[in-house]
């Protein structure tokens, strides 16, 4: 994901690329395209820096020739100015898992592709040369020295070939366990995902860690990003601690921790500053597999002390549905229930290494296909429902700024849903699922066609509500272990 940030500058001024070589979708202040983790090619999204939110998608910037039947996972690109050409170049590594292509790069002259390999053996057209393996990143220091980390549940490093952007440079060697991996003794837990940046004078990685059983109270699992930072771009590290925990942590009704969005399945991202204000950009789990993931991005606080004995402080990043709406989202907007961030059951789900089991409610994947014309933000394309949600279960949204609720006297919830024919309700509160304030309530007789309907809850509470509260949708019934329904959209209305 965004160890795959460039930048570029043209007459509109600088904007913002992520270059996807896996299908997904931006929840980021938007919602979603499409949520499979891996694709024979790309779409290239960018957007102004004044309206971040606001993406627009290009054509493929990855011939699917190049990756064969494997696809390519999450990728990363870096931005080069060639002093002797006077122009730019944009490299691309895309991570392809097909057979001897996995220190794959390409090149293009702009952000946005078309990107074409540059690295293949001569002696074997059908492979690639190169040291850097999976899930690699790229470099390249103020001083023009260029640098490759890479790695799976085991770090490397290595300073570059600036002539071939993907060799080991001559008289360099390759660092093995830059940080401490998941089955070493330390505390950092790389799991993979590496990415680099520098900030001021000091260097910092952010990769994918595997918590440790019992950290922050929880079982282990792979979803956290964590970040060390060094004053060389090989180390030696410190560790930092946590950036995003896309568990979406939090605490029950007695104080004790749970998750409140899927259990296990990783997650991969990197930092950004966008018009002074940073960013950690990561994907969160949908579906019951762990390839199915949600893009995402979050503000966070990033404190620097330069010089010797200097350090990186990073905040940790909130869980929310927000995305770049900083300000709260806007509720008088028709919203997909896909973008929840708070997904709970009547009891815990259980995670494997490449799934999850619920008991209540999850986002549920589908992959509606855009025409590459029309709006890509239009709930026909960019919609994911939640589904299974039984009695018992939660689903959340972090946050809703309600300061224009009484000035277009909203007064009514509209929902969207589809029946499941059982009997019960749903209450909206706000704040929190149990202790909040309730809104109102939309009741199913169990008899509606199990078709998508409307239903209404009048809520003239939240015209009261000033400033950012979350909602939530708390599902009640008599009839255990059966969804009420399927949450489609919703948005407040006046009367």
């Amino acid at each position: 994901m965004v160890n795959n940030i460039a930048y570029t500058r043209n007459e509109a001024g600088t904007l913002v690329y992520s270059t996807q070589i896996f299908r997904e979708y931006s929840t980021a202040g938007k919602l979603m395209l499409d949520i499979n983790y891996t694709a024979h090619n790309g779409t290239d999204w960018s957007a102004g820096t004044k309206r971040v939110y606001d993406y627009d998608g290009s054509n493929k910037v990855l011939d699917e020739s190049y990756t064969l039947s494997n696809g390519a996972w999450v990728g990363s690109s870096r931005e080069v100015w060639t002093y002797t050409s006077g122009k730019k170049t944009y490299y691309l590594y895309p991570n392809t898992q097909a057979g001897g292509r996995n220190s794959m790069i390409a090149r293009a002259d702009r952000p946005d592709g078309p990107f074409t390999v540059c690295n293949w053996d001569p002696k074997d057209p059908k492979r690639t040369v190169g040291v850097l393996g999976f899930d690699p990143a790229a470099f390249i220091d103020d001083d023009g020295r260029v640098y490759g980390y890479w790695g799976f549940e085991q770090s490397f490093g290595a300073e570059l070939d600036p002539e071939t952007m993907c060799t080991v440079k001559p008289g360099a060697k390759v660092v093995t366990d830059m940080v401490s991996g998941l089955r070493q003794a330390g505390e950092f837990r790389f799991f993979e995902a590496s990415s680099l940046r520098k900030i001021k004078d000091k260097y910092v990685f952010i990769y994918s860690r595997w918590t440790a059983d019992g950290d922050f109270g929880l079982p282990e699992a792979n979803n956290t990003l964590a970040y060390a930072w060094s004053d060389s771009p090989l180390g030696p590290w410190n560790y930092g601690g946590t950036v995003i925990d896309a568990r979406g942590r939090d605490t029950d009704e007695d104080g004790n921790p749970i998750w409140t969005a899927a259990p296990g399945g990783n997650t991969h991202g990197s930092l950004c500053e966008i018009g002074g204000q940073w960013y950690i950009f990561y994907h969160r789990q949908a579906g019951l597999g762990g390839f199915d993931r949600q893009a995402m991005v979050a503000p966070v606080d990033v404190q620097v002390t330069e010089g010797p004995g200097g350090k990186v402080v990073i905040s940790e990043a909130e869980y929310t549905s927000e995305g770049f709406e900083l300000g709260g989202l806007d509720p008088l907007e028709r919203h997909s229930a896909g973008i929840a961030c708070w997904f709970t059951g009547p009891r815990p789900a259980d995670k494997d290494n490449l799934g999850n089991k619920y008991y209540g409610s999850y986002i549920q994947p589908l992959r509606a296909e855009w025409d590459g014309e029309g709006d890509p933000y239009d709930l026909s394309v960019n919609h994911n429902p939640v589904v299974n949600n039984t009695a018992g279960s939660v689903v959340g949204y972090k946050y809703f700024n309600f300061d224009g609720l009484r000035a277009a006297r909203a007064k009514k919830l509209l929902v969207r849903l589809v029946p499941q024919g059982v009997k019960g309700r749903i209450v909206i509160m706000a704040d929190h699922p149990h202790h909040g304030t309730r809104l109102g309530v939309i009741r199913l007789s169990g008899r509606e066609k199990q078709t998508v309907v409307q239903k209404c809850a009048r809520v003239r509470k939240a015209m009261k509500l000033q400033g950012k509260h979350a909602l939530f949708f708390v599902f009640e019934s008599d009839t255990p272990d059966t969804s009420l329904c399927e949450l489609e959209d919703f948005v407040f209305l006046h009367n």
